[in-house]
């Protein structure tokens, strides 16, 4: 595997840094607005339940796979540890800000602000478990099928990474919501279903995006299928 130019090293970690600031913004926004649910109904087949804090989650796996598939696992896992820190970084400045008393004239007054963002701790604890759990579950399945493979077949280590990941982050968080109250417990095998059924979905539907950046970025440093890139120390 040849050594990569200056020229082509920088913009390999540009754009490393790109993926690495959707990354997470998706991940620290899911965790802000989860307490908003929503229904929607797939062509009449099925009626979601899930929070809205799902939306920009899947976003995070496409992100992994693709810096997994391209950057290699270690990058991978360096982003997945990085989502951490800012999480509970992002929790910090809204204890702070819970802390600091509204003025009189103040759009959001003390009780509203707390209401929004009071859940938040528990939100950021239970996602911070299930992150965990399912981030390192997909880098290590990717790299499995990856490596079985034999680099051929990405939708298929794209998926079948995924799927099991997403159901055991989508498990690992409800469960923990539901054993600290915020969510009934009537209501957890329905959010279970609906939550790992809209993941599923939405990876598979990424495929093609995966296909896309994983497409350019090899053409751009001109990898060959599988390869990953590599950088002098």
């Amino acid at each position: 595997m040849g050594k990569l130019y200056i020229k082509d090293k920088l913009a390999a970690e540009r754009i490393y840094l790109i993926l690495g600031g959707l990354f997470i913004a998706s991940l620290v926004v899911s965790n802000l607005i989860f307490q908003k649910f929503f229904s929607w109904d797939f062509f009449g087949i099925y009626t979601f339940e899930i929070s809205v804090g799902v939306l920009p989650y899947p976003i995070t796996f496409l992100i992994t796979d693709i810096i997994s598939e391209v950057y290699g696992k270690r990058k991978a896992n360096r982003i997945v540890t990085t989502g951490i820190f800012a999480s509970f970084f992002s929790l910090l400045i809204v204890y702070v800000a819970d802390a600091v008393p509204a003025t009189e004239w103040s759009p959001l007054d003390n009780e509203l602000f707390n209401k929004v963002f009071g859940a938040t701790a528990i939100a950021v604890f239970a996602s911070m478990v299930a992150y965990l759990l399912a981030q390192y579950i997909d880098i290590q399945l990717f790299h499995f099928w990856k490596k079985l493979t034999k680099g051929r077949h990405l939708w298929l280590r794209n998926n079948f990474s995924t799927f099991l990941s997403q159901f055991v982050d989508t498990f690992s968080v409800l469960f923990l919501l539901c054993s600290f109250g915020k969510i009934d417990w009537q209501l957890f095998g329905s959010l279970l279903l609906s939550g790992f059924l809209f993941k599923v979905i939405v990876a598979a539907l990424d495929t093609p995006l995966l296909y896309a950046s994983v497409f350019a970025l090899r053409k751009k440093f001109g990898l060959k299928q599988g390869e990953e890139l590599k950088f002098e120390d």
